[in-house]
């Protein structure tokens, strides 16, 4: 069986899903898991975009030792000089350079001809080699570009020294049957039928058609497939990792190819994502979806207590998802907590295991039994945060069918206690209200959300707002038993992402 590469772009392109920025430690959280989950190749990030994408990429590279780290680059020698310095620290870094090749980036974004683009891109991936041999090339657009033209800077760039050339829908334009037949036509073109270089494919879901894209293209030579945990990405998503592997390891029947994925690391990677990014997993979302192995009509329940196999083809246990088999409560210990945390996917730093702990065991003294949801919830709101600017010392609402609702808070602004108290429509309005007089921000809150982690009266309760400010979009997350405090720790988060953003803006439009 042939072996498909697996690039994992979570930490670059699914990073550019709108409010899904992260910090250099949240980054690294999730390298490790997707090191963990055994991916190949790790695309941490766009070097010259910020100094914390910089940071963010260094970091990565520096401590992921068992699978490659790659950075982006435009074909220009300023892009791939700033890569390198944050990739060189790694055990097999590679230099991921890419032009745009369909008629219409060249004309109306890069205002460059065709001949002048090819130039371009030989002479990026020239210079990238001198820098180290692992050099891919993207030819961005290139559903939308003309065949032969493709062709001619393919060929052109393997010649300089690529030894990966990538074929992207970087629109998701594309439908299987077409993608297939550029794909082998390609391949059937390149010097030698391309043997020695890899061809790769970077699928996007604007038609919904990203993995079964991805799968035609393996079928046509593509043996390095980018995707992103969850799906997603720009606008629609990626190629979603999760549903791309176990289409092939579920059908080795009909897709005679393998991975190195360890599957059930799947699901704790699909959450650790979501927790970071604050993108909820959809329900029905395909293989990690809270409803991938629920069961509510009469005969599909029926089949399933006679045989799983009957509507289940492949178990929850094969991408590792939770049976609960730990209960934790207020009398479990450390060690169990521990264990419940890697088991989840975390991996903490001791001092952040007994941060976590402590909080675990406030909830506990509050609610009688703790879920694997409710630890997502603590750790989210514990440890995987972005520097406190601001910081939530107390609320208190008053609100009733009488009253006029109204709210008082203390915080911290950068250290520095204010309080303040405002009325609003609501509590809850009440309460940004205030936040944003104490902050001092103009952020328009775009969506509110809560939702009951787990069931009962002690349900813990988890808010998500999305604020925007000066251009910028950030979601917020919080949690806590009380709805009211949770969604001013919400809020709060959001400006912390907010005012993160804000000081790591980007140097240049990605």
């Amino acid at each position: 069986m042939d072996r498909i590469t697996i690039f994992d772009t979570t930490l670059r392109d699914g990073e550019q899903s709108p409010g899904a920025s992260m910090n250099v430690e949240e980054k690294l959280l999730i390298g490790r898991q997707l090191e963990k989950l055994g991916v190949d190749v790790i695309e941490a990030g766009f070097p010259i975009a910020s100094e914390g994408d910089f940071a963010g990429v260094k970091l990565v590279s520096d401590e992921i030792r068992s699978c490659q780290v790659a950075g982006l680059a435009r074909a220009n020698q300023q892009d791939i000089d700033r890569a390198w310095d944050a990739l060189k620290g790694g055990a097999d870094p590679r230099i991921h350079t890419f032009i745009a090749t369909s008629p219409i980036h060249m004309q109306h974004k890069l205002q460059m001809e065709a001949d002048a683009v090819l130039e371009q891109a030989v002479a990026a991936v020239r210079y990238a080699c001198t820098l180290t041999s692992n050099v891919e090339f993207s030819a961005e657009d290139a559903t939308r570009s003309d065949i032969d033209f493709l062709v001619r800077i393919l060929t052109a760039v393997v010649k300089a020294g690529a030894r990966t050339i990538n074929i992207p829908d970087t629109v998701g334009y594309t439908v299987p049957r077409e993608y297939f037949s550029m794909i082998e036509e390609i391949k059937n073109r390149l010097p030698h039928g391309g043997d020695g270089v890899v061809i790769s494919v970077h699928c996007h879901n604007d038609l919904g058609l990203a993995t079964a894209n991805s799968i035609a293209a393996i079928e046509a030579g593509a043996r390095q497939v980018e995707c992103t945990i969850n799906g997603i990405g720009e606008r629609a998503g990626n190629s979603s990792l999760e549903e791309l592997v176990m289409a092939l390891r579920t059908r080795p029947d009909n897709l005679t190819y393998t991975t190195n994925i360890v599957t059930p690391q799947i699901y704790p990677a699909s959450r650790l994502v979501s927790q970071v990014t604050g993108i909820r997993v959809q329900p029905n979302k395909a293989i990690v979806g809270a409803n991938a192995f629920a069961h509510e009509a009469g005969i599909h329940q029926d089949g399933v207590l006679k045989n799983k196999a009957t509507y289940e083809i492949m178990t929850p246990e094969s991408i590792g998802l939770p049976q609960n088999s730990l209960v934790m409560g207020k009398h479990s210990g450390r060690h169990a907590f521990q264990e419940k945390i890697s088991d989840l996917g975390y991996e903490l730093e001791p001092e952040q295991i007994e941060t976590a702990f402590v909080a675990f065991k406030k909830l506990a003294d509050k609610k009688k039994e703790i879920f694997d949801e409710d630890i997502d919830a603590l750790v989210a709101d514990e440890i995987i945060r972005i520097p406190h600017y601001y910081k939530l010392n107390f609320v208190s609402v008053n609100s009733g069918t009488e009253a006029m609702p109204n709210s008082t808070l203390e915080i911290e602004v950068e250290g520095k206690v204010v309080r303040g108290a405002e009325f609003g429509d609501g509590a809850i309005d009440a309460i940004f209200k205030t936040i944003k007089q104490l902050t001092n921000t103009q952020s328009r809150l775009l969506t509110y959300e809560v939702k009951s982690i787990t069931g009962g009266a002690d349900a813990l309760g988890e808010v998500t707002v999305r604020i925007k400010e000066d251009g910028l979009t950030v979601m917020g997350q919080g949690a806590h038993t009380c709805v009211v405090v949770a969604s001013a720790k919400a809020y709060m988060n959001a400006l912390n992402k907010l005012e993160y953003k804000k000081r790591n803006r980007p140097q240049v439009t990605v």
